[in-house]
């Protein structure tokens, strides 16, 4: 009994690293996935190196271009930009009308 607890502390020791480094079946982009995707956007006409200034929207202007020109060509694999799209949230919510004899706030 003495010598069956250090060795199911050895075990567990061992064991714990191999299962938290265990890696999920959903694996991310590839690098040549990625630098296919820059290549898209840069025939696109998005500079990368000169783009600091208009960035978020010189990039989402050069991902809707591709995205546009996959549509065009009817490719539908869902790998690159998301395609462009309109939604609908609903109406503006008008602020109250308040009479100018009636006090917005009530107490001392």
């Amino acid at each position: 009994m003495n010598k069956l607890i250090p060795a199911v502390v050895v075990a567990a020791a061992l064991a714990i690293p191999a299962i938290s480094f265990a890696q999920s079946s959903e694996q991310g982009l590839t690098r040549a996935q990625v630098r296919a995707e820059l290549v898209q956007l840069e025939h696109a006409g998005y500079n990368p190196a000169a783009d600091h200034v208009n960035y978020p929207e010189n990039l989402q202007a050069a991902e809707a271009r591709v995205t546009q020109e996959k549509l065009a060509a009817g490719d539908t694999s869902g790998y690159g930009a998301p395609a462009a799209g309109t939604s609908q949230s609903g109406a503006a919510v008008q602020p109250a009308q308040v009479a100018p004899n009636q006090r917005i706030y009530f107490g001392h």
